[in-house]
């Protein structure tokens, strides 16, 4: 796993919290908010996927590349 990855799964949790603390006291701003941190978080998260498996095609391709 890389930052952004860990990052931005922390961020989801967070922003989860956040919407149904909001909907519990009955605060749409703070549901609102949350829900945005949650978009936030899932946007960090995917960047970080797509870094993770350029890291490893990266790696695959200087791996076959030694064979040869």
């Amino acid at each position: 796993m890389n930052k952004d990855q860990v990052k931005g799964t922390i961020k989801d949790a967070a922003g989860k919290v956040q919407e149904e603390a909001g909907k519990l006291v009955g605060n749409r701003s703070q549901e609102a908010k949350g829900m945005k941190k949650q978009v936030e978080g899932k946007a960090q998260k995917a960047l970080g996927d797509v870094k993770e498996v350029a890291k490893n095609a990266k790696d695959a391709v200087k791996d076959a590349v030694k064979k040869h």
